[in-house]
């Protein structure tokens, strides 16, 4: 597990890393890796960030109590210095978590209308034959609509399709 390389911090540069982490989720500055540089190659330092703050996360949410963080921790030596970042910071994540929440539910899509057309652009164009999807979307955002207009190809569509999946469970498990 990617908390292990926190065995390599000292608990004061464990509880510095941590509240960084927490800084950053609430929108302020993250931890720089230039600060860590010696201790974890730059996918160890991605992969633990990321770990941290997903831990921070679940950690804030209602329904996880503090045996199920310290469960999700496994073998790390600085299970009380996270615990305690986390105690102390619990309110403030959850505010932040809310306010990213509510963010992404202000733009409501009211309305959407879709094409499928032929790219005809140019001969070497039109002898592809690329299909493409015109996407018609009205948009409501802070009480005014909006119309936007995409036009992508079948992996774009699927791109898209995996991203509004995934931007839905998040939005599902914040709930």
């Amino acid at each position: 597990m990617t908390l292990l390389l926190l065995n390599k911090l000292s608990d004061t540069d464990c509880r510095k890393l941590c509240h960084a982490v927490v800084d950053g989720v609430c929108g302020r500055k993250q931890p720089q890796r230039e600060d860590y540089s010696a201790t974890c190659s730059l996918d160890e330092w991605l992969d633990l960030n990321k770990s941290l703050s997903r831990l921070f996360c679940f950690g804030s949410g209602g329904h996880s109590s503090d045996e199920k963080v310290l469960a999700a921790l496994s073998d790390t030596k600085h299970k009380d210095v996270l615990l305690s970042v986390l105690k102390a910071r619990r309110q403030e994540l959850s505010r932040a978590l809310l306010d990213k929440t509510t963010s992404i539910s202000s733009a409501v899509l009211t309305d959407f209308d879709w094409q499928l057309k032929l790219a005809l652009s140019s001969d070497k164009i039109s002898s592809l034959q690329t299909p493409l999807l015109s996407l018609s979307l009205d948009v409501r955002e802070k009480g005014v609509l909006r119309p936007v207009t995409m036009e992508m190809t079948r992996e774009e569509l699927n791109t898209l399709i995996t991203s509004l999946e995934a931007a839905n469970k998040v939005v599902l498990q914040l709930k």
